[in-house]
């Protein structure tokens, strides 16, 4: 008995064979572009076709005996999951403690798909996976959006946000990692002068003070005379600032607020009065007038 051709399919392709100078028969057939992941077993079934030289024809498949289980082929994709961050974004500043974190993870259209027990959200030091608590899914085109909202209030200051997954081929997705800032507290705020409720003679006064933020830096602050503003207001690099503003006659009030880099505010209102009428004496009486020597006298004066 002599064979006369070999063949094998793969995914519904034949390839021919050869025989090679050591007797055994071989084809270079190219592995399917899709994963077999998914696939019924995970896996391609190679048929193997053995036709000899009496017409006689074998066929093997992965279900034959003894030899099945070798006719099985694993075909693995190599494109990584992708992960995108929606927020924070890198550098945002919030103002909320327990800032949710949202992000979606992908596979290619046809690939093996996540294999979510991989999922790692890491915030500073601390690893939450898809069944931590506070981690809501939800399913997307390809994969998943995730939303992850802190069961413990985060510290003000920076913290740092780590992703990674893998498919079920294996293949990490580049990882993510980001910095967000948190500030809940606003900035401080003093002013020195003009004093509250302070009564004084002179229009020109000058609006002084300082402010500062220790998480938010750098801070602006803006006021109002009577409710208009009284322009750009600078702010030194140890907080302090100045602004010379001429008042009016009679009741005043200025608004200052301080605003840091997370719009978080401080507010504080400064009342005072100008009077700048000179007092005038229009009626003048002495009694007794002549008056004995060492007497009392009274005298009782009209000003307005």
């Amino acid at each position: 008995m002599a064979i006369t051709k070999v063949r094998v399919q793969i995914n519904s392709v034949w390839t021919n064979c050869t025989k090679n100078s050591a007797g055994k028969w071989v084809c270079n057939p190219t592995a399917p572009a899709t994963t077999s992941y998914n696939l019924e077993g995970g896996y391609y079934p190679v048929i193997v076709e053995i036709t000899n030289d009496a017409g006689t024809v074998a066929t093997y498949n992965p279900s034959s005996a003894t030899i099945g289980a070798s006719l099985r082929l694993t075909v693995k994709e190599t494109v990584k999951p992708v992960i995108t961050l929606v927020s924070p974004t890198n550098g945002a500043l919030v103002i909320n403690n327990k800032q949710q974190i949202t992000f979606k993870v992908t596979d290619e259209t046809g690939g093996s798909g996540l294999a979510l027990s991989t999922l790692a959200l890491k915030i500073d030091s601390n690893t939450y996976n898809q069944s931590s608590a506070g981690m809501v899914k939800t399913a997307i085109t390809n994969g998943y959006q995730f939303v992850y909202t802190p069961q413990t209030a985060l510290a003000d200051g920076e913290h740092t946000i780590t992703i990674n997954v893998k498919d079920n081929d294996g293949n990490s997705a580049t990882a993510i990692s980001t910095k967000f800032k948190i500030d809940t507290v606003p900035p401080t705020l003093s002013i020195s002068s003009p004093a509250n409720e302070l009564i004084t003679n002179i229009k020109n006064l000058t609006l002084s003070g300082t402010t500062n933020d220790a998480t938010s830096s750098p801070v602006t602050v803006t006021a109002t005379l009577n409710g208009t503003s009284m322009g750009s207001i600078t702010v030194s690099d140890t907080g302090a600032f100045t602004k010379a503003f001429t008042a009016a006659e009679g009741n005043n009030t200025i608004v200052v607020t301080a605003r840091d880099s997370a719009g978080k505010t401080t507010t504080i209102t400064r009342t005072f009065k100008v009077d700048t009428t000179v007092p005038q004496l229009n009626e003048a009486t002495i009694s007794p007038n002549p008056a004995n020597a060492s007497a009392s006298v009274e005298i009782v004066l009209n000003i307005i």
